[in-house]
């Protein structure tokens, strides 16, 4: 009898370097010593806790990234591995607090190296081409923090240091197109390529056109950052991190008032929406950390990629999930379609 046993399952099905695991299995027998373990491409796991049926671990740094595969050992014996995709890292020395964004125009991935507040960098804002190449945008943007593109593929991007939105042209020059957000960290377009901004301390601005700010609704303050993105029904939806472990999800309609989509995240931050209204957040979610998917109506959530310190995510058109920490970057081949670059 192979007394490594058999792997059921693997939960979730992507991860991140460091991202924890739940290996379901049969038959696996715990040996004395350190002669039993769980291995991804071949590399051996930190295991946090194990049973002849489950074994839970963290997927090592130094682990094959994209497409391997996963096994156990216990003494002489090996499971039959099972394939399991671990995100690659394509950038790092970052400062990213809030979602990436992809350029429509050019498939670039746009990244921040934010800063603590009011401190100035010499390069704030990066250009991550499709070839991998990290190009440095010219012209810094004090603590730069929500990115979004409007349906004419222009570039806006938040400085909540001074509570402005900037504009930024291909070429990389920035001009400011609206003053007075406050705190301004989430950013967001509508259908109707109306502009909004959050502010960390409760509200949600609306911007029409250059400088023309309105307030579009009222909510908690945030201790982190407003997060938004606009669902495929229209509707604003909005994380807003506080102390609690048991915060949500809300969703804001077109006149303003909000509710709850989904409760039982601890410190919820960047949201995206796939084509089928799904949404995916960078939370925590039962204990574990990573990117969590909601259903499209708002009823089941389930673990979708393991991952620490996930801050911020965005689809590419090719259907890879771009995972941001707080400092590193990477690309999940998850097969995924996004809808902010179908527009």
């Amino acid at each position: 009898m192979n007394q490594a046993g058999k792997i059921i399952a693997v939960d979730p099905p992507f991860a991140i370097p460091g991202g924890e695991i739940t290996v379901d299995c049969e038959g696996f027998q715990i040996t004395r010593g350190n002669d039993h373990g769980v291995f991804v491409g071949g590399v051996k796991c930190a295991v946090t806790a194990a049973s002849s049926s489950r074994v839970i671990a963290n997927v090592p740094d130094d682990v094959p990234s994209e497409y391997t595969r996963i096994h156990l050992e216990s003494g002489a014996f090996q499971s039959v591995p099972v394939d399991m995709i671990v995100g690659k890292r394509i950038a790092d020395n970052m400062h990213i607090v809030a979602n990436p964004a992809v350029d429509p125009n050019t498939d670039a991935i746009i990244l921040t190296r934010s800063g603590g507040r009011g401190q100035h960098l010499p390069v704030t804002l990066f250009r991550l081409e499709p070839d991998g190449y990290l190009d440095e945008m010219p012209e810094p943007i004090l603590n730069p923090t929500g990115i979004a593109f409007d349906r004419d593929g222009r570039m806006f991007v938040t400085n909540r240091a001074e509570g402005e939105v900037y504009e930024v042209s291909a070429n990389g020059t920035a001009t400011v197109y609206a003053t007075g957000l406050g705190i301004a960290t989430g950013i967001a377009f509508d259908a109707e390529n109306l502009l909004y901004v959050g502010d960390r301390a409760g509200t949600i601005h609306r911007v029409r056109e250059p400088g023309d700010v309105e307030i579009f609704t009222v909510m908690e303050p945030s201790v982190a950052a407003y997060h938004m993105a606009f669902g495929t029904d229209g509707r604003l939806f909005v994380t807003a991190p506080g102390l609690a472990s048991h915060d949500a999800v809300r969703v804001v309609d077109n006149e303003g008032f909000d509710e709850v989509f989904f409760r039982g995240f601890g410190r919820p931050q960047g949201l995206a929406f796939d084509k089928d209204g799904n949404l995916y957040v960078a939370a925590c979610y039962k204990g574990r950390h990573g990117v969590v998917q909601v259903s499209a109506d708002g009823k089941t959530a389930r673990h979708f990629v393991a991952g620490n310190n996930v801050v911020g995510l965005c689809f590419t058109r090719k259907g890879d999930l771009i995972v941001a920490t707080g400092d590193s970057v990477y690309s999940v081949p998850c097969g995924v379609q996004g809808t902010l670059l179908d527009r």
